[in-house]
């Protein structure tokens, strides 16, 4: 028996704080996992978990072993990726996440180009708008949109973001063009997964809770209702950008836009990233730039 057997599952319990969580982590069936763990307790003569129903809490001995088994599994797996990097192979499962419409939009079509490039490397793709968390769930990179409060994980812009606000010709002929962000409490606001706008007043940003009968967690939807004169959105400048060009559109207050955000590449912090990783974000960033949403 290796001295190295049930350190992987060790870190990964700790980790995720859960057995059933650590094995799909591990991609082991739970009583695989659980044998393993028992095994290494006691090899070591020592309990390294409190068990509930609940939850799994390091023991003190537990908490001793974690400090060390982490430096050991970052290390040997930093040996294996650097050797693994002469071979510039990108390979294995690569698992990624966004958010729902900018992914089926802008990201998957690239991703699509990249694993065409590359037959060894296969890929796992979870559109969703929950954020996930991405060392728990064995995630190797996410994209993220607007401002980012992970501070735990690394960040690399992909391209900029800035958010219009905009509505129908109609809807303004109608309800009149507001021209102060006073203005913006008499008119009807179509909203989205944002309970709040935000703009900038007097140098600083100011945030504004938008009122109206209709929402919808999608910027596709919100756009349709905006074109359809129902009211004021404010959306990234990837979904305005063509109906503002052609009058379907007009963009108000620009002097009140907010700061650019960005398009984030997000992926938990280590020494040496992967090939993988690290051609996928640079492929997103140059593909991402050749779009003409961001020309």
């Amino acid at each position: 028996m290796s001295q190295w057997d049930g350190i992987d599952e060790f870190v990964a319990v700790a980790d995720t704080g859960s057995f059933t969580a650590a094995a799909r982590r591990l991609r082991l069936s739970s009583s695989q996992l659980s044998r393993t763990i028992a095994a290494l307790e006691d090899r070591l003569g020592a309990r390294l978990f409190y068990r509930t129903t609940r939850k799994v809490t390091l023991t003190e001995a537990g908490g001793v072993l974690l400090g060390h088994c982490r430096r050991l599994v970052e290390e040997r797996d930093e040996a294996l990726l650097a050797v693994r990097d002469l071979q510039g192979e990108p390979k294995g499962l690569l698992r990624l996440t966004s958010a729902v419409a900018y992914g089926e939009r802008f990201v998957v079509p690239l991703v699509n180009d990249f694993i065409a490039r590359y037959p060894s490397l296969s890929v796992s793709i979870e559109l969703t708008n929950r954020t996930l968390d991405l060392v728990h769930e064995g995630v190797d990179l996410a994209v993220r949109l607007g401002r980012l409060s992970d501070s735990s994980l690394v960040a690399t812009r992909l391209a900029p973001r800035e958010m219009h606000l905009c509505a129908a010709p109609c809807y303004l002929e109608r309800y009149g063009t507001p021209h102060t962000l006073s203005e913006l409490e008499g008119h009807a606001c179509l909203t989205g997964t944002a309970d709040a706008w935000t703009f900038m007043r007097d140098g600083r940003e100011w945030p504004f809770a938008p009122k109206g009968r209709w929402r919808c967690n999608s910027g596709t939807a919100v756009l349709d209702a905006a074109l359809r004169g129902f009211g004021l959105c404010q959306l990234p400048d990837y979904y305005v950008r063509e109906p503002v060009a052609d009058g379907r559109l007009v963009s108000l207050l620009p002097a009140h836009r907010p700061p650019n955000t960005a398009v984030w590449a997000v992926y938990p912090q280590r020494r040496h990233l992967s090939p993988k990783v690290r051609l996928l974000i640079e492929h997103l960033r140059d593909g991402l730039a050749a779009r003409p949403e961001y020309q």
